[in-house]
C-alpha cells in the first residue's frame, strides 16, 4: 500500500520545531536532511519554518499562531504539501489537517514513501509494505472522504460498523498475512547463512548515503546499485571479496541508516538486518566529507546498540577522502580516529591498508583450536563443520589415555578456526575428548 506517491511537480514546505533539548543548529541540520529526503521521492522544497517551543504541541506539533502563518503561506506558494521533520500523532494530524487543508507528511511518512519506491525484491517490497501499513492503521483520517460513512452486511460486524473501522480491520488482516510472508522469508534466509558458516563474514553498515554499495562494488568487483541519493538501496547483497593471505569473506551490503529511522521499519527489516547481527565483523562506512559525519557515527552506534550489535569487532572506514577540500580535514580525522581506515571507494584509493586492517580486526576476535572427536558424536562434527572454519580433517584412531581403558576408537582430528563466542559454547563440550591422544602407529 503506497500511500502518498509524490511526483517531481509537487512543491513542500518543510516545518521543523526547536525544543529545550535541541539547538537551532541541530534543527537546521535535521531540515537540510528532510530536504534531501523530500528531493529522493520528488518533491521540491520551496520553504522552511522553525519554531522555538518548549515542548511539540500535542495538538497541532507547532503553536497555535505559526499554524495560522503556515496557513498563509501555502495560500501565498500554492504548496501541494506540508512535511514535518518529527512523526506526528493521529490528533496532531487530524487538526493540522482541518486547520491547512492540505497533504501532510511526517519524517517517517516520507521515509516509508521513499522505501516504496526503492523496495525492488519480493522481501524488500514486502517489508516495506508491512511498515506502511503499522504506520497508517492508527493515522487513518478524513484523507479518506468515506470514512464517515456508515456500512453493514456481509463481511463486516454488522450495522453500526463506521468504514474506518472496516478499514483499519481489513489493514489487520493484511498485516497478519504479510508477517506470516516475511516468516518463510526469513525461514529461507536463514537456510542460506547456515550454508555460508565456514567463512568469514562482515557486514557494511553507515548512514545512508556514505558509500557503502560504491565500496561493495570496488571491493567485489560487483554491481551493487550505487546512486548519489539517500536509501539507494534497501536489499542485503552478499559477495565473495578476498581479504589476503589466501582469506576470504562474504561481504555484505546493508540498507543505510538515518537519524530517526522509523521503528516500524526496523521491526520490518528484522530479516534483513540479521545480516548485521549474525556478522563476525561490521564495517562501519562514514561519509569523510559531510560536516555533521560525527553525528551520524552517533545515529549508527545508537541503531547498532537498538539491534543488538554494539559488541561486534567494528572497523570504522572514513569513506570519500579524495573530495576532502582542505588536507588539513584528513589529517585531523586521522588524529581523532587512529583506528580507523580512510579510503576512497570510487577511486580505489586505501583499499590495500582497508583490507589489511579488516584482517586484524577478523583475526583479532577468532579463535584456532585442534579437537579429537569420536566419530560416534557425528552431531558435534557437523556442529563444527556448521559453525567454524575447518582447516584440516583426518580421520585416525585414538586411546582416551586412561591405563584401565586403552582400547583405540575411530576419531575425527579437527583443525579449526571460529569466533570467539562459538569457541566459548563448544569449549566445555570438548573438554570429555581432552584426554585422547593418537595412537602411535599413525
Amino acid at each position: 500500500m503506497h500511500e502518498h506517491n509524490l511526483s517531481a511537480a509537487e512543491t513542500a514546505v518543510l516545518v521543523g520545531v526547536v525544543t529545550s533539548d535541541a539547538s537551532r543548529w541541530d534543527v537546521n541540520d535535521s531540515l537540510d536532511e528532510l530536504a534531501e529526503l523530500a528531493s529522493t521521492a520528488g518533491a521540491v522544497v520551496t520553504d522552511r519554518m522553525t519554531q522555538a517551543l518548549s515542548r511539540v504541541s500535542p495538538t497541532t506539533y507547532i503553536g497555535a499562531g505559526k499554524v495560522t502563518e503556515l496557513k498563509r503561506l501555502i495560500g501565498e506558494r500554492g504548496s501541494d504539501l506540508v512535511i514535518f521533520d518529527d512523526d506526528l500523532s493521529p490528533v496532531q494530524v487530524r487538526n493540522l489537517e482541518k486547520a491547512l487543508d492540505c497533504k501532510l507528511l511526517d519524517r517517517s511518512g516520507l521515509i516509508l514513501d521513499i522505501f516504496a519506491t526503492r523496495a525492488r525484491s519480493a522481501a524488500a517490497q514486502t517489508q516495506v509494505e508491512l511498515a506502511q501499513l503499522n504506520y497508517l492503521r492508527t493515522r487513518l483520517t478524513r484523507h479518506w472522504t468515506h470514512l464517515s460513512r456508515q456500512k453493514g452486511g456481509i463481511g463486516t460486524k454488522g450495522p453500526g460498523e463506521t468504514q474506518i473501522e472496516t478499514d483499519r480491520r481489513l489493514i489487520g488482516d493484511r498485516i497478519a498475512v504479510l508477517k506470516e510472508r516475511l516468516k518463510k522469508i526469513d525461514r529461507q534466509r536463514t537456510v542460506q547463512r547456515k550454508g555460508r558458516a565456514g567463512f568469514t563474514r562482515v557486514a557494511l553498515v553507515g548512514y545512508t548515503n556514505a558509500g557503502k554499495s560504491t565500496l561493495m562494488n570496488t571491493l567485489a568487483d560487483a554491481d551493487v546499485f550505487a546512486e548519489d541519493r539517500l536509501f539507494a538501496t534497501l536489499d542485503a547483497t552478499t559477495r565473495h571479496v578476498p581479504l589476503g593471505g589466501g582469506r576470504q569473506m562474504l561481504l555484505a551490503d546493508t540498507v543505510g541508516f538515518i537519524r530517526k529511522l522509523p521503528h516500524n521499519l526496523i521491526e520490518s527489516f528484522k530479516s534483513t538486518l540479521d545480516e548485521v547481527r549474525e556478522s563476525d565483523a561490521l564495517v562501519h562506512v562514514i561519509d569523510a566529507t559531510h560536516p555533521r559525519c560525527e553525528d551520524h557515527i552517533e545515529v549508527v552506534r545508537a541503531t547498532l546498540g537498538e539491534l543488538g550489535a554494539a559488541d561486534k569487532p567494528l572497523l570504522p572506514v572514513f569513506n570519500k577522502v579524495d573530495r576532502l577540500q582542505e588536507p588539513a580535514l584528513l589529517g585531523a580525522l586521522q588524529a581523532r580516529f587512529p583506528e580507523a581506515a580512510f579510503v576512497s571507494a570510487l577511486r580505489g584509493i586505501g583499499l590495500d591498508h582497508f583490507k589489511a586492517r579488516l584482517l586484524e580486526v577478523v583475526e583479532r576476535d577468532f579463535v584456532e583450536r585442534t579437537a579429537y572427536v569420536p566419530v560416534a558424536e557425528s552431531q558435534m562434527i557437523a556442529r563444527i563443520h556448521r559453525e567454524a572454519e575447518v582447516t584440516s580433517e583426518e580421520y585416525l584412531y585414538a586411546r582416551n589415555g586412561s591405563p584401565t581403558d586403552e582400547t583405540p576408537i575411530p576419531v575425527a582430528r579437527l583443525r579449526f578456526r571460529c569466533p570467539r563466542e562459538f569457541d566459548l559454547d563448544i569449549r566445555p563440550l570438548l573438554k570429555r575428548f581432552a584426554g585422547l591422544e593418537a595412537c602411535a602407529q599413525e
